[in-house]
């Protein structure tokens, strides 16, 4: 059997199969994202992702104790995936010296951006990284670090990612695999897949990086410690791990060229498989996680967090409803909005709010619902923030394609945001392309087939297709998809035409700090 693990934004998930790919056991927890100030996303290193581990760890051993075929000294690998890439300085003891910062939802390094720009130059970095600099790159927020917290900075013995550091807590190895390191840029060379020794002076220095390993690789095995903590075996093997968009991939059979999934997450992340390096451009280029396959990835920085926000703030009756023991109150703001036509009579939402990562790459975007008049309802708003989801996921896809025409390869949806049928019928109808869904168990699902991978319990990356779930089809509905191509070049059009006045509001409030000009 082998155990994946996975941390997300909100939760954490994790999952025991066995030699055939069955599921003998999962367990989650959920946890808080902090947002210190506007802008910032962090996690605390050590209460949320190592509690997080260690509680999944002793869930699904507790079900091993009633079950016989769950048994700990059954279990043949471990492999973790994480949110990233994610900033997490630590001292020599392995011990963090702040919260981490988070991946794209963490705007906080524009000036920094700014900086690295102008200090290697765009062309530099477009070809050093295959891609421009953007919230999403790690390499800014380090130096940030630098900048704002140059104590921090002087006791960092290795920048880490999230992987990084539960690999670490689990077997002492400093590692992390070379798909999520290439979003550490400008400090991974893409080209070498190896860390570039010409960023030290302005970032940092190799040596304060994690070794790079390929994703199926072992970094280590469960130590002494570890073992004492969460209950696993000494001695059982942990892979590199990876990204939880790439193990979501994996777990949705998305692994060959050709094959695009759809992440329905806290945030949106799409990454299509290729055979060769791709082109640099508005894009994230990245190494998958095998040898000789290579992912061209796009994100955008909140999706699922903004169904959350809403049902937080403006849902208290359907929330109150669902703890009294009635329907989520997620299944209950979609129904409401599913008598609400499309275009939502009139109102169009931008999703920019924690800037946008792809493919606008504006750290000081914000969000805007437009065409609020007396008759609007909370329905009307709720569909019109899945509406813009999609509509986003549209410019993504058409700027993937490359000619400002619709992708032709399979799109494949996976995360929690498929739960949400509504949803996924406007991102099919918006697309006017048919999705592919799975009803799989998510990226921690992808971790326990990497494991097995890892330790030759599935004997090609090929032979994993016959562990993935049958899929499910969502196809558009043509009448819907006329009334969205209407629609959506209005949505393009706002964010152009809104911007002036966002970015001036984004400098006069300077991130969440009104009043501060300097």
């Amino acid at each position: 059997m082998t155990l994946g693990i996975d941390i997300g934004t909100y939760s954490s998930k994790a999952v025991l199969i066995d030699s055939a790919g069955v599921v003998r056991a999962e367990a989650q927890t959920p946890h808080d994202m902090s947002i210190p100030a506007p802008g910032r996303a962090e996690h605390d290193a050590e209460s949320v992702w190592w509690r997080d581990l260690v509680l999944l760890c002793r869930k699904i051993l507790e079900q091993g104790a009633r079950n016989p075929a769950v048994s700990p000294s059954a279990i043949d690998a471990v492999a973790v995936s994480a949110i990233g890439p994610c900033v997490l300085p630590v001292d020599r003891n392995g011990v963090p010296l702040r919260p981490a910062i988070l991946y794209g939802v963490d705007t906080r390094a524009h000036t920094q951006i700014d900086r690295l720009n102008r200090h290697f130059g765009a062309d530099w970095i477009m070809e050093q990284s295959g891609t421009a600099l953007s919230s999403q790159s790690a390499g800014p927020k380090i130096r940030w670090i630098r900048d704002e917290e140059p104590h921090v900075a002087e006791r960092t013995w290795k920048y880490m990612t999230s992987t990084t550091y539960l690999v670490y807590r689990l077997t002492g190895s400093v590692v992390i695999d070379h798909y999520t390191a290439a979003f550490f840029d400008p400090l991974y060379d893409l080209k070498r897949r190896e860390w570039s020794a010409g960023t030290g002076r302005e970032i940092c220095t190799p040596d304060t990086l994690p070794d790079l390993m390929w994703t199926t690789e072992t970094a280590g095995t469960i130590t002494k410690e570890a073992a004492a903590e969460t209950g696993l075996p000494e001695g059982i093997p942990v892979t590199a791990g990876t990204a939880d968009a790439a193990s979501e991939a994996i777990s949705a059979g998305v692994f060959e060229p050709g094959n695009t999934m759809l992440m329905y997450g806290s945030s949106m992340f799409l990454i299509a498989v290729k055979d060769r390096l791709p082109t640099p451009g508005i894009f994230w280029s990245a190494p998958f996680l095998f040898p000789n396959t290579f992912a061209l990835a796009a994100g955008m920085a909140t999706t699922g967090s903004l169904t959350q926000w809403f049902r937080t703030n403006f849902a208290h009756q359907e929330v109150a409803a669902e703890a009294s023991g009635g329907v989520s109150a997620y299944q209950a703001l979609a129904s409401a909005a599913e008598s609400i036509p499309p275009g939502s009579d009139g109102l169009i939402s931008l999703p920019y709010f924690s800037g946008e990562r792809t493919p606008i790459n504006d750290p000081d975007a914000r969000g805007l619902i437009a065409g609020l008049n007396l008759t609007t309802t909370r329905a009307h708003v709720y569909r019109s923030l899945l509406e813009g989801v999609a509509y986003g996921i549209r410019h993504n896809l058409e700027e993937m394609a490359g000619d400002g025409g619709r992708t032709d390869t399979t799109l494949t949806a996976v995360g929690g945001g498929t739960q949400n049928r509504l949803w996924l019928q406007i991102v099919s109808d918006v697309l006017g392309q048919t999705q592919v869904v799975r009803r799989s168990i998510g990226a921690a699902f992808g971790d326990a087939l990497l494991a097995a991978l890892s330790v030759g319990a599935v004997g090609t990356v090929g032979e994993l297709s016959r562990w993935i779930s049958k899929p499910e089809l969502v196809t558009p509905n043509a009448h819907c998809t006329r009334i969205y191509d209407q629609f959506y070049p209005l949505f393009r059009e706002l964010y152009s035409r809104s911007a002036p006045v966002v970015h001036a509001v984004a400098r006069l409030t300077h991130h969440g700090q009104p009043g501060r000009t300097e």
